[in-house]
């Protein structure tokens, strides 16, 4: 129960850090295999999955550092600017917006690739996990205001690096703003 219940979010992280389906599936495998043999050290002072993050991020890190010498490229920008192979299917957009949207994806990548590695964890997080801050926080080891202050400073970076590629209009506060 507990693997079909977060299975599918420890996949999103595993795939996010790795960015590899072998790799994320492997780890999946292998958080799964050691929460299921360490169960006797589960305090309960966090919730089940913030005890399961952290046993994913820390397996996924190993397996980074052990490959930092067989760097796998990295096709997230050709993903993001697939179009889709019949723009005019029901429901799809026209192809210039989908165009449009997938410029967009890749800049947004970008921008969320260039922030350093615990803003960017933070905000995958948030955005991407939905979890809490406290969440964030009993998972990262670090105080909620941390939490909040790293989101605040990766969100302006990532309008910023996206009204710099011209995805965004710059606000004239300084910050972005929509395009």
């Amino acid at each position: 129960m507990l693997v079909e219940r977060h299975q599918g979010r420890v996949f999103g992280l595993a795939l996010r850090v790795l960015r590899d389906e072998e790799q994320a599936r492997d780890v999946v495998q292998d958080t799964f295999l050691k929460a299921y043999g360490s169960l006797d050290r589960f305090e309960g002072r966090s919730g089940f999955y913030t005890w399961l993050y952290r046993i994913a991020m820390n397996l996924c890190l190993d397996r980074k550092r052990r490959e930092r010498s067989g760097r796998r490229v990295d096709r997230d920008e050709e993903r993001l600017a697939e179009v889709p192979a019949d723009p005019e299917s029901v429901g799809a957009p026209s192809p210039d917006i989908a165009l449009e949207r997938a410029e967009l994806g890749v800049e947004l990548a970008r921008a969320i690739r260039s922030l350093p590695e615990d803003a960017r964890r933070t905000l995958e997080l948030r955005e991407v996990d939905g979890l809490s801050y406290q969440e964030i926080a009993e998972c990262l080891g670090v105080p909620k205001g941390t939490v909040m202050s790293r989101l605040h400073h990766a969100r302006r970076r990532v309008r910023e690096a996206l009204a710099a590629a011209g995805a965004l209009e710059a606000d004239p506060d300084g910050g972005a703003g929509e395009a």
